[in-house]
């Protein structure tokens, strides 16, 4: 059976999500932050040498990465499904499997970097300093963020936006494994920025997708997406 490696809050949720959609058992172990550093606790690596999460193990094998995760379980347990998820693996050559592929490579080669540097450079200010130095860390902060994350932030928002105005999941109509690799992105996103009211269609995305009655389900067995 697959055992689902979880760190709360953390980009494991959407490995959960497509678990349930697919209807695939498997053994969940949740993993809790540091309280201090935020960070991953130590015995993931006893799992897997980096440490990190999500991983799952499926027999013998050790499986890090999201992106990888979500091809191996669509690979092995999706090939046959039927109905909604029928698409999961668009057909090579065709423009959707195109889109899936770019979308599969843009939530972490290019999105996640500007918004783990949002939360870094949000969170910089609040960490234990010297009195005097917290107005020059809340202003240095600041000025990063206004000057470099955000334009960048502001740019990918828009630019989702204009592409969920004109298709109904990340690539095309139907749900695919982009939708399931670009799921915290979103979540993140909207949640890091002020852009949520001049993002109406990616904000009925998300709707779209925690209406789904699987991602309910993970949700009720993972905890919370993001934080705040």
């Amino acid at each position: 059976m697959i055992t689902v490696h979880h760190l709360e809050t953390s980009r494991s949720q959407r490995i959960l999500w497509l678990l349930e959609e697919l209807g695939v058992p498997y053994q969940l172990k949740i993993y809790q932050r540091d309280k201090a550093t935020k960070l991953a606790p130590p015995e993931l690596k006893k799992i897997h040498p980096l440490g990190k999460s999500p991983v799952i193990t499926d027999g013998d094998e050790v499986i890090a990465e999201s992106g990888a995760i979500i091809e191996y379980l669509v690979e092995t347990y999706g090939a046959q499904a039927s109905g909604e998820l029928a698409h999961l693996q668009p057909a090579r050559g065709t423009p959707a499997h195109r889109q899936c592929r770019f979308w599969m490579h843009y939530a972490e080669g290019s999105l996640m970097n500007w918004l783990v540097m949002k939360l870094v450079f949000m969170t910089i200010p609040t960490q234990p300093m010297p009195f005097f130095a917290k107005p020059i860390a809340r202003a240095l902060c600041g000025k990063v963020q206004a000057k470099v994350i955000d334009p960048n932030l502001d740019t990918a928002l828009d630019f989702m936006e204009q592409h969920l105005a004109r298709n109904a999941w990340f690539a095309g109509d139907h749900l695919t494994m982009a939708d399931f690799q670009m799921s915290f992105a979103v979540e993140a996103a909207l949640s890091r920025t002020n852009k949520a009211g001049a993002c109406p269609h990616l904000v009925a995305y998300r709707q779209r997708m925690q209406a789904r009655p699987a991602y309910q389900r993970g949700i009720a067995k993972g905890g919370p997406v993001v934080l705040g």
